[in-house]
């Protein structure tokens, strides 16, 4: 047993939480749930394998209930491991982790993972893999960054350093949820955009970010300067083309096209609709993001 604790947010993931939760829990010492309500099982399966479940109420934002669980619930370990519901560790880290983890130096406070993804039940390797991820921390020296989305673990003492394998994001769902999740992903990404073009919220501050989250970050500044829908198109040739995506058949055409092109197309589809009503006017963006989406980015 490892001096770790795993969160993992819920809502409906009766699909999932079996598989996560079985994966983690034979090397941590505390598995944490903090659901959103869900009205699945998603609760009854987490409590029969020993997890335990804490609720509370999603406010359309990752960081806000992620930074809720660091601060109230009762961690007790001097690790603490961030995973989503459909993701999972690979053999190969866990043993990593049982190897490595009880020996880093006082001044590590963050570990890097590589995430890769499994698209139709295939792991799709090029294009994107690998994606590095600060997801294991140092409790009380880290927290999540405040964005409507891609928000990091942003570490507050220490350095990080990266371990050699994998997690696995591996959504169980069918193609019609997918989209529909993207769908509602696409209007925090649309926002996430305008607010740094347009510096919506004048209390917004870049955070300081380390590695691959610093990178992509920086990348994300030189999207935004593109035009609209050029941008996408581009995205999805550079990881289809250039980076070999087409060499790993109809599942990776699928991943690229919908996540890289299509996803994308929407995002700045929901740019160009709210700029064609409001224009660049700060004040009748907010408004017309709570009239319209039912969101208040001031909160």
């Amino acid at each position: 047993m490892l001096n770790l604790s795993v969160i993992i947010l819920t809502y409906n993931e009766e699909i999932h939480i079996r598989r996560c939760v079985e994966n983690i829990r034979p090397i941590a010492a505390d598995v944490f749930i903090v659901d959103s309500f869900s009205t699945d099982k998603t609760l009854e399966i987490a409590e029969s394998l020993g997890a335990k479940v804490y609720q509370n109420k999603w406010e359309n934002n990752h960081a806000k209930q992620f930074n809720w669980a660091l601060d109230n619930l009762p961690i007790q370990t001097k690790w603490v491991l961030r995973l989503d519901a459909d993701e999972y560790l690979t053999p190969e880290l866990i043993a990593e982790l049982q190897d490595k983890l009880g020996n880093i130096p006082e001044n590590i406070s963050g570990i890097i993972f590589k995430r890769r993804h499994i698209f139709f039940d295939k792991w799709v390797k090029r294009g994107t893999y690998p994606v590095n991820l600060l997801r294991l921390f140092q409790y009380q020296k880290a927290f999540c960054e405040q964005r409507w989305m891609d928000e990091h673990i942003q570490l507050t003492a220490g350095v990080s350093i990266e371990f050699e394998h994998d997690f696995v994001d591996h959504n169980l769902n069918n193609l019609g949820w997918w989209t529909a999740k993207h769908n509602g992903y696409a209007i925090r990404e649309a926002i996430d955009l305008l607010d740094i073009e347009l510096n919506i919220l004048s209390e917004t501050k870049e955070n300081k970010l380390t590695g691959q989250a610093a990178a992509k970050r920086s990348k994300k500044l030189s999207y935004v300067r593109k035009p609209l829908f050029f941008r996408s198109f581009a995205y999805f040739l550079y990881r289809y083309i250039f980076k070999l995506g087409f060499t790993e058949g109809k599942e990776a055409f699928l991943w690229h096209f919908l996540q890289g092109w299509w996803y994308r197309t929407l995002v700045d589809a929901k740019i160009f609709e709210i700029k064609k009503a409001c224009g660049n006017d700060k004040e009748k963006i907010i408004a017309y993001l709570k009239a319209n989406c039912n969101i208040d980015i001031t909160k």
